[in-house]
């Protein structure tokens, strides 16, 4: 189920995602800097989102870029019917993701009913759980700037490393926490499906992420299973 908000404080917290971002956000924040992106993948989605068509799309880094490799059975079973796009691309962070959208113009000639979103996990060795969840909440109000009408399914970060204690899993945790926030359930939208990749006792297995940060095949078959039913709400 989609997560929803039923405390007034988060409530609020989630409708002040469209907010522009101040200068002093900007400024302190190193994770809402827009990073430049021009590389060829880039150039590759200009040319891919020209057409104007393409109902959902999917931000985020090499796990999502993943699903053109170890997902690329899944994508067109899960998704095909949706008309996605894949924007994702390897390494990005939130500054990158923030810079696509803006001077790169990713979306601009796109009319997505829905944006799906999981970015973060690069931020992890730099920046705080606060700074990220800034990041994230900068992508989502320029989406909503240049597209206000499509809808957005953000996903907690995945979890990664090896034991549910480990720090890096504690601080993706922590992130997430602020990131649930943002939905109002009515544009916004949180699911967090990171309890799926993970055994029992919270530890990863290598046959779900080989290198307990990137999914194998099986890895996005539980991924697209758990959020298709979703977009196909979301996108009505």
């Amino acid at each position: 189920m989609l997560v929803r908000r039923i405390v007034s404080t988060g409530l609020m917290l989630a409708l002040c995602v469209t907010a522009p971002l101040s200068a002093k956000d900007a400024k302190d924040n190193p994770a809402v800097k827009p990073l430049n992106r021009d590389i060829q993948r880039h150039k590759q989605f200009l040319k891919i989102v020209e057409k104007g068509e393409g109902d959902v799309i999917f931000l985020g880094d090499s796990i999502t870029q993943g699903w053109e490799g170890a997902g690329k059975k899944v994508w067109p079973e899960a998704f095909g019917s949706f008309k996605p796009v894949n924007l994702g691309i390897g390494g990005d962070q939130t500054g990158h993701v923030i810079w696509r959208l803006t001077e790169g113009k990713e979306i601009e000639p796109l009319k997505p009913k829905l944006a799906v979103i999981m970015i973060g996990t690069n931020n992890m060795g730099g920046h705080s759980p606060e700074q990220i969840a800034g990041g994230v909440k900068a992508i989502i109000a320029e989406l909503q700037k240049q597209k206000p009408d499509t809808k957005v399914l953000l996903l907690a970060i995945f979890p990664r490393s090896p034991k549910a204690d480990d720090k890096i899993r504690v601080k993706v945790n922590d992130t997430n926490k602020i990131l649930a926030k943002f939905a109002d359930d009515k544009k916004v939208f949180y699911k967090d499906i990171g309890e799926k990749f993970l055994e029992k006792d919270g530890t990863l297995d290598k046959k779900i992420m080989p290198d307990y940060l990137h999914l194998s095949e099986e890895g996005y078959k539980i991924w697209a299973d758990a959020i298709k039913e979703d977009i196909a709400k979301l996108v009505k």
